[in-house]
């Protein structure tokens, strides 16, 4: 028994991977589509009582924060550009999940921490947001974000 009540990260990614795998083993692409809330409850607990404005700029630097503080990734960085966001996560925990994925022919679908820049997007923004691209490479990964317009609302 783990008396420090940690579980090690090497065994946690492992059972990610061996979920990822059976997903996309089940769905193919289309499991990318169904990935896109992993991640909400510690968007609710963790991100979301961090975000003071409806600011991109605000959204995206308090994500940013988090993931360096927390230890989820070493590095983060954007940039923005029109509609398209590019983040790119160096150090990340669940790099190896995507490494792993990548040496069995299949192309990172899911990501945690463009998943909780999409959740603080949608929801102080209201603006859909669609996870375009994910790129490995031995620097981290490299994402792709479509920032769509707002939703329109009926009055």
């Amino acid at each position: 028994m783990n008396d420090k009540k940690m579980i090690p990260l090497d065994y946690a990614n492992g059972l990610i991977y061996e979920l990822e795998k059976a997903f996309w083993d089940e769905r193919g692409r289309g499991a990318r589509f169904r990935t896109t809330t992993v991640g909400r409850n510690y968007y609710r607990e963790h991100v979301r009582p961090l975000l003071q404005s409806t600011d991109l700029e605000h959204i995206l630097k308090t994500v940013q924060n988090l993931l360096e503080t927390q230890g989820i990734a070493g590095q983060v960085a954007y940039d923005m550009d029109g509609r398209l966001l590019r983040v790119n996560v160096v150090g990340c925990i669940h790099a190896q999940v995507e490494e792993r994925m990548i040496s069995h022919g299949v192309d990172p679908f899911t990501c945690v921490p463009a998943n909780l820049i999409v959740l603080a997007i949608e929801e102080k923004l209201d603006r859909p947001v669609e996870l375009a691209e994910i790129k490995k490479d031995d620097s981290g990964c490299h994402l792709l974000l479509v920032v769509y317009e707002q939703r329109p609302t009926l009055n």
